[in-house]
């Protein structure tokens, strides 16, 4: 019983039994040059057009700027003003907007979500009663990576909030509930929807006149299209057929609560400064324990074995945090992606340290070798070239995706040069239906096979023969990279009845949930 709580009080940073062994701090300030030299290394390393970096400290701002362009297409600078997409940074507006809530006494973290939206189902009816207001906001539900992301990804879909409540349904669990940690966008819909419930008050319309206003974000909206002064925002970019260019915006404001916000590290300077708190600090907008139960652990999380400067042994998720120990001091942190924009807020409570890095490029390699730069200095660590190991990951991560695909590209290549000239796929043509994307078409087009989405309707590319009757996907849009299988089953007659997908790359992006799909012939 003793060693059980021991290491709860671990866990929940009541007892800290490294305090004598904490890292000692530096008592010079930030070398900002020296800071310009490594932006100026990282956004040449890794191909990032602009990025803005802030760094708070004790209440004040030490940095908030801008380097690269805001595009490749207008070459306008990034400033400390530059509107980025934060992504899934904005999933901490959205707990802590519940937080509000629980302060004024109109919600409790363990009301069940059937108390406010009677429709929310899941797959097995004993996860949909005991799910709770805290279970929408830690991962743990037993949905599978990114489940229904496709719902609100890669844009123009046409899925609501009640869609998304709806399909949660049909999703079957790949862990039992509160195991295990797999990380999901679709239940920070559902926690929006609780937020404009109990509130009276779209998500957006209370997160804006509750947080980002007190505050005086001026210049951040919940979502892209509700911009006060859309003239200094960034462009999206990212790597199509191995060249960084401008792509598609995504302009889904389904994601709101997960990942909508736009802003600036000007702007994100004073959420930061009021989330640490102290001299020189706004005024907090949640109560001490509210904040408190954000950054408490809910879902352990692995820790790697590998040795580390900052000697972390414990990790977890809160609630819209990531949590560990780093060097003795609570480290609280998330990152954001979404199409062609990468973010990471990173927050040293005890030191009263928040770290901002915004880019416009999809290299999440980017902000973690600027990041874990700062972090350094304030830490006390000394030596490392974070934009070299930062390279050398990317290296083999890069190496070990491209290898694997080159060998199914291969494949196709050979498998179309085997091919007759006027192929037939009439066995496949049709119409399919999955029960939470709705109905996906196969048609021939010429001599080639295609398939395309009615309700996500990006979601279009080209069929080419694989193996047997499984085939490549090729995506139109090619910014997408995010290739895949489409492997048919026939009948007795040798007719196609159903699809299943998943993606050709390890690197893809785990919000093309296509291993989710089940595609059924209908027509």
């Amino acid at each position: 019983m003793k060693t059980q709580l021991f290491a709860l009080l671990l866990l929940t940073g009541l007892w800290h039994p490294a305090a004598q062994a904490q890292a000692p701090t530096p008592t010079s300030p930030l070398d900002v040059a020296a800071l310009d030299a490594t932006v100026a290394r990282t956004l040449q390393a890794f191909d990032v057009p602009g990025m803005a970096v802030a760094v708070v400290k004790d209440g004040q701002v030490v940095v908030a700027k801008g380097y690269g362009v805001r595009s490749l297409a207008t070459k306008e600078p990034v400033d400390a003003n530059t509107l980025f997409g934060i992504a899934s940074n904005t999933k901490a507006f959205t707990t802590a907007a519940l937080g509000l809530l629980v302060d004024e006494g109109k919600l409790r973290w363990d009301d069940k979500v059937t108390d406010y939206i009677p429709e929310f189902k899941m797959y097995d009816p004993y996860v949909t009663a005991e799910f709770t207001v805290r279970d929408l906001l830690c991962h743990r539900s037993g949905l599978g990576l990114g489940a229904g992301d496709l719902m609100q990804f890669p844009d123009s879909a046409d899925f609501t909030v009640a869609d998304v409540i709806h399909s949660l349904r049909y999703f079957q669990p790949v862990s039992s509930f509160r195991s295990k940690f797999d990380y999901d966008n679709s239940l920070y819909l559902v926690a929006g929807e609780v937020v404009a419930r109990v509130s009276g008050q779209p998500w957006a319309t209370f997160v804006e006149t509750r947080l980002l206003r007190p505050l005086g974000m001026a210049r951040t909206a919940p979502v892209f299209t509700q911009l006060p002064d859309p003239t200094n925002v960034i462009d999206a970019h990212g790597l199509v057929e191995g060249k960084v260019q401008v792509i598609r915006r995504d302009l889904n404001t389904l994601l709101g609560p997960a990942g909508g916000i736009y802003s600036s590290v000007a702007d994100l300077s004073k959420w930061a400064l009021m989330l640490l708190g102290g001299p020189g600090a706004p005024a907090p907008l949640l109560k001490p324990a509210t904040l408190q139960e954000l950054w408490t652990p809910q879902t352990i999380l692995p820790v790697s074995p590998a040795p580390s400067p900052y000697h972390t042994h414990f990790a977890a998720y809160g609630l819209g945090w990531f949590l560990r120990d780093v060097r003795g001091y609570e480290e609280v942190s998330h990152t954001g992606g979404e199409i062609g924009m990468v973010t990471k807020v990173l927050l040293l409570p005890e030191l009263h340290l928040g770290i901002i890095v915004l880019t416009n490029q999809e290299n999440g390699a980017a902000f973690t070798a600027v990041s874990n730069t700062i972090e350094d200095y304030y830490l006390d660590v000394r030596g490392l070239d974070r934009v070299q190991e930062m390279l050398d990951r990317t290296k083999v991560r890069n190496t070990d995706a491209n290898k694997a695909t080159a060998a199914v590209w291969q494949q196709v290549a050979a498998a179309q040069k085997a091919a007759p000239k006027r192929p037939s796929y009439s066995a496949y043509v049709g119409r399919y239906h999955d029960v939470w994307l709705g109905d996906v078409a196969v048609y021939q087009q010429g001599n080639d096979l295609w398939m395309r989405s009615k309700r996500a309707p990006r979601l279009v590319g080209q069929l080419l023969p694989y193996r047997g009757n499984t085939y490549a996907v090729r995506w139109k849009a090619r910014s997408m990279n995010a290739d895949a299988f489409a492997a048919f089953t026939l009948d007795e007659q040798g007719r196609a009845a159903s699809i299943k997908m998943k993606p050709i790359s390890p690197a893809t992006d785990f919000s093309y949930d296509f291993q989710d799909l089940d595609l059924r012939r209908v027509e």
